[in-house]
Protein backbone atom coordinates (compact mmCIF):
# COMPACT_ATOMS: atom_id res chain seq x y z
CA UNK A 1 0.00 0.00 0.00
CA UNK A 2 1.54 3.44 -1.28
CA UNK A 3 0.35 6.38 1.23
CA UNK A 4 0.08 9.71 0.03
CA UNK A 5 3.02 12.36 1.28
CA UNK A 6 0.41 13.78 3.24
CA UNK A 7 -0.01 10.77 5.29
CA UNK A 8 3.71 9.98 5.14
CA UNK A 9 3.95 13.69 6.52
CA UNK A 10 1.42 13.08 9.47
CA UNK A 11 3.82 10.08 10.02
CA UNK A 12 6.78 10.87 10.58
CA UNK A 13 5.57 13.97 12.92
CA UNK A 14 5.70 11.74 16.11
CA UNK A 15 9.24 11.02 15.81
CA UNK A 16 10.44 14.67 14.95
CA UNK A 17 8.55 15.59 18.34
CA UNK A 18 10.48 12.40 19.82
CA UNK A 19 13.42 13.40 18.56
CA UNK A 20 13.08 17.05 20.01
CA UNK A 21 12.09 15.87 23.35
CA UNK A 22 15.17 13.80 23.66
CA UNK A 23 17.82 16.52 22.30
CA UNK A 24 16.35 18.92 25.24
CA UNK A 25 16.56 16.27 27.87
CA UNK A 26 19.88 14.77 27.20
CA UNK A 27 21.94 17.88 28.01
CA UNK A 28 19.66 18.14 31.68
CA UNK A 29 20.26 14.32 32.37
CA UNK A 30 24.41 14.78 31.67
CA UNK A 31 24.48 17.95 34.41
CA UNK A 32 22.86 15.81 36.93
CA UNK A 33 24.98 12.74 36.17
CA UNK A 34 28.22 14.79 36.77
CA UNK A 35 29.78 14.11 40.46
CA UNK A 36 29.49 17.74 42.05
CA UNK A 37 32.84 18.86 42.88
CA UNK A 38 33.45 19.99 46.51
CA UNK A 39 33.96 23.37 47.53
CA UNK A 40 34.69 24.33 50.89
CA UNK A 41 34.40 27.83 52.72
CA UNK A 42 33.76 29.08 55.83
CA UNK A 43 31.33 32.13 56.86
CA UNK A 44 33.26 32.94 59.78
CA UNK A 45 32.93 34.86 63.36
CA UNK A 46 34.15 37.97 61.52
CA UNK A 47 31.77 38.00 59.36
CA UNK A 48 33.67 37.49 56.19
CA UNK A 49 33.40 34.48 53.80
CA UNK A 50 37.20 32.61 53.58
CA UNK A 51 38.12 29.56 51.31
CA UNK A 52 40.64 27.85 52.39
CA UNK A 53 44.20 28.38 50.39
CA UNK A 54 43.49 32.51 50.29
CA UNK A 55 44.12 34.76 52.37
CA UNK A 56 42.62 38.11 50.27
CA UNK A 57 39.90 39.82 52.24
CA UNK A 58 36.95 39.05 49.53
CA UNK A 59 37.85 35.64 48.22
CA UNK A 60 36.92 34.12 44.86
CA UNK A 61 35.59 30.97 43.71
CA UNK A 62 35.75 29.65 40.17
CA UNK A 63 33.34 27.40 38.32
CA UNK A 64 32.71 26.59 34.82
CA UNK A 65 29.55 27.19 33.57
CA UNK A 66 26.77 24.64 34.36
CA UNK A 67 29.32 22.68 36.12
CA UNK A 68 27.24 21.04 39.69
CA UNK A 69 29.13 22.52 42.60
CA UNK A 70 28.76 20.96 46.45
CA UNK A 71 28.92 23.18 48.53
CA UNK A 72 30.45 22.75 52.25
CA UNK A 73 30.08 26.11 54.50
CA UNK A 74 30.91 25.63 57.93
CA UNK A 75 29.04 28.75 59.24
CA UNK A 76 30.27 30.26 62.76
CA UNK A 77 27.52 32.87 64.87
CA UNK A 78 29.46 35.98 66.61
CA UNK A 79 26.46 37.15 68.26
CA UNK A 80 23.29 35.10 69.44
CA UNK A 81 21.15 38.47 68.94
CA UNK A 82 21.53 38.00 65.00
CA UNK A 83 20.44 34.82 64.90
CA UNK A 84 17.05 34.33 63.00
CA UNK A 85 14.61 32.72 63.88
CA UNK A 86 14.62 29.66 61.58
CA UNK A 87 18.27 29.56 63.02
CA UNK A 88 19.96 31.39 60.23
CA UNK A 89 23.38 32.95 61.06
CA UNK A 90 24.55 33.99 57.81
CA UNK A 91 23.46 33.47 53.54
CA UNK A 92 24.74 32.43 50.81
CA UNK A 93 23.15 34.75 48.22
CA UNK A 94 23.74 35.87 44.40
CA UNK A 95 20.52 38.01 44.18
CA UNK A 96 20.93 38.01 40.23
CA UNK A 97 20.55 33.95 40.33
CA UNK A 98 17.63 33.43 43.37
CA UNK A 99 15.66 32.33 40.81
CA UNK A 100 18.08 29.14 40.48
CA UNK A 101 18.29 28.58 44.19
CA UNK A 102 21.02 31.04 45.06
CA UNK A 103 20.15 32.35 47.99
CA UNK A 104 20.73 29.89 50.93
CA UNK A 105 20.18 30.11 54.55
CA UNK A 106 22.79 29.30 56.88
CA UNK A 107 23.02 27.99 60.00
CA UNK A 108 25.72 27.09 62.79
CA UNK A 109 27.89 24.21 62.01
CA UNK A 110 28.54 22.65 58.64
CA UNK A 111 25.84 23.28 55.93
CA UNK A 112 26.29 21.33 52.83
CA UNK A 113 24.07 22.06 49.51
CA UNK A 114 24.44 21.54 45.48
CA UNK A 115 24.01 23.65 42.89
CA UNK A 116 24.32 24.13 39.37
CA UNK A 117 26.67 27.26 37.81
CA UNK A 118 24.91 29.33 35.81
CA UNK A 119 25.81 28.65 31.85
CA UNK A 120 26.18 32.78 31.32
CA UNK A 121 30.01 33.27 32.04
CA UNK A 122 30.79 36.40 33.59
CA UNK A 123 31.54 37.47 37.46
CA UNK A 124 28.95 37.07 40.81
CA UNK A 125 29.05 39.18 43.90
CA UNK A 126 28.06 36.25 46.46
CA UNK A 127 26.77 38.33 49.75
CA UNK A 128 25.30 37.59 53.00
CA UNK A 129 22.01 38.72 53.04
CA UNK A 130 21.32 38.07 56.66
CA UNK A 131 22.18 40.61 59.33
CA UNK A 132 24.59 39.12 61.09
CA UNK A 133 26.30 42.12 63.06
CA UNK A 134 29.00 44.42 62.92
CA UNK A 135 31.06 44.11 59.11
CA UNK A 136 27.42 42.20 57.60
CA UNK A 137 28.00 44.63 54.66
CA UNK A 138 31.34 43.86 53.81
CA UNK A 139 30.55 39.13 53.97
CA UNK A 140 30.80 38.95 50.60
CA UNK A 141 33.20 37.25 47.65
CA UNK A 142 33.04 36.71 44.04
CA UNK A 143 32.39 33.52 42.03
CA UNK A 144 33.92 34.04 38.44
CA UNK A 145 31.59 31.52 35.94
CA UNK A 146 34.31 30.63 32.45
Amino acid sequence: MVLPPAAKRYRLVPWVSLLLLIAMIVPSLYILAQEPRVIELTADKDNLFKVSGQKAKQPVITVKAKEVIKFKITAHVRDAEFVQKDGAIHSFTITALKDQGWDVRLKEGMNEFVLVAPGKTGAYEVACTVKCGKGHDDMKMKMVVE
